[in-house]
């Protein structure tokens, strides 16, 4: 059994677990952080995860696998595997517990043939929540202990667990709610998909939505219902995460914070400074002066 605890004060250091492919990116005013306890238990693994601002995540699970992730507020649970396509706006204070099933034991799992329908649908239930907030104490209990002491059986109680609250009745879902949302992800993913082709520049909405093919109204109704923001707040939202990065790996003898905020089609550095120092809580000079 190995357990391991990470805190980090910015989104970009958040911890990434072997398996998973992560893109995060602040999208609200504040200084982050972050905390993930990471436990891995005999083809088993589960995690709690922190974040205390909005982010905006980009992620596949880990292949073979199938992930049971609960979000601790409301007791709703979402499935996921290495083939949905999870693009995901996260509130503030935003908590996560999760169950990974790996392949060793899927393979001894005969009653998953049939979920069509389940991945990424809101599954909320009294008992997830429940679940949720006991798994939430456990990792932390064990985190704290030195060195962890780990129940005989506890890999096995997770997934019947798991099994057992995918099979209890719950909240019936909105379909027609759901469907809008699956749409509205989609439909970021394709601009994600886009914009990351040319990170640098900016694209107007006219462009985006002839390239996605959708009208400029149906755009801007997706990204603000699913977003929170326009397309134009977004990609600037995006490009202050990209110059960030750079400043954090940069040396200030290398660079200057000019160069980087025009790299990122940032032209006028006095806006970049104060657009920067709003969604981070610090100068961009500041950031450029961190040790290393």
């Amino acid at each position: 059994m190995q357990i391991q605890s990470h805190d980090t004060a910015d989104v970009d250091q958040q911890l990434v677990i072997a398996g998973w492919q992560e893109h995060y990116q602040q999208m609200s005013a504040g200084c982050f952080h972050g905390a993930v306890v990471h436990m891995e238990l005999n083809g088993i693994e589960a995690y709690e995860e922190r974040m205390n601002t909005r982010i905006e995540q980009h992620f596949h699970a880990p292949a073979d696998s199938l992930v049971f992730s609960f979000d601790t507020r409301n007791g709703s649970l979402y499935l996921l595997n290495e083939d949905t396509q999870n693009t995901w706006i996260t509130p503030e204070n935003y908590q996560e517990v999760g169950v990974v099933i790996g392949p060793r034991y899927l393979n001894r799992l005969d009653n998953l043939n049939n979920m069509d329908g389940l991945f990424l649908t809101q599954l909320v239930s009294q008992q997830s929540q429940v679940f949720g907030r006991w798994l939430s104490r456990t990792l932390q209990q064990l985190a704290s202990r030195h060195p962890p002491q780990v129940e005989e059986g506890l890999a096995q109680q997770l997934v019947d667990d798991c099994l057992y609250i995918l099979d209890c009745p719950s909240q019936a879902p909105d379909r027609t709610r759901q469907r809008h949302l699956a749409h509205d992800r989609r439909l970021i993913q394709r601009v994600f998909d886009l914009v990351m082709a040319c990170p640098q520049e900016h694209l107007d909405v006219l462009h985006l939505a002839k390239a996605v093919g959708v009208s400029v109204r149906q755009l801007q109704h997706s990204f603000t219902s699913f977003a929170g923001v326009s397309p134009s707040q977004w990609q600037r939202l995006r490009r202050l995460n990209f110059a960030r990065r750079d400043l954090l790996r940069c040396t200030p003898g290398d660079t200057r914070v000019a160069e980087i905020a025009m790299r990122w089609s940032f032209w006028h550095l006095g806006r970049f400074s104060q657009s920067y120092r709003s969604l981070f809580g610090e100068l961009p000079s500041q950031t450029l002066l961190r040790p290393r």
